[in-house]
């Protein structure tokens, strides 16, 4: 199993536990880039994507509703290389 199945398994397995660097370097993965985002929030884009991600810093953690909208997008564009 490679780094990238495994921090995406880990997600998977306890989406309540996410931490905000893993979420950041997930979405990049997914082929998402940064469009902004101030303080601690940060907003992630794809253009074929309507949908946007956006993570907060809640002590080096993301919350559980944005850790389901990560999978949600993992399990969309995970396949992809």
């Amino acid at each position: 199993m490679t780094r990238r199945e495994k921090l995406m398994a880990a997600i998977r397995r306890n989406p309540r536990a996410v931490r905000f660097e893993d979420a950041c370097k997930v979405a990049e993965m997914l082929g998402f880039a940064r469009k902004g985002g101030r303080g601690s929030h940060c907003t992630y884009g794809r253009p074929d994507e309507s949908v946007l991600l956006n993570f907060q810093n809640r002590n080096g953690h993301i919350a559980p509703y944005q850790a389901k909208q990560l999978i949600e997008m993992m399990e969309k564009y995970g396949n992809e290389t």
